[in-house]
């Protein structure tokens, strides 16, 4: 979604739930980046497995922004 959406969509609350165990900003200035911004990895490989194979997952655990 736009970052205009996704500030009008979610709350700091939400935030700090969706990036629980990642150690980050956690203030309102950053909700344009929250997670449920974004489409999901998961959907996004399941759509694309004819053409990759996935051999490793990855777990984000520090984000940087500005």
């Amino acid at each position: 979604m736009s970052r205009t959406k996704a500030k009008k969509t979610f709350t700091l609350d939400d935030l700090v739930q969706q990036t629980q165990g990642v150690e980050c900003r956690k203030d309102t200035g950053i909700i344009d980046e929250i997670p449920g911004a974004y489409k999901s990895i998961d959907e996004v490989m399941k759509q694309q497995s004819d053409l990759v194979e996935v051999v490793a997952t990855l777990k984000q655990i520090l984000c940087v922004k500005g």
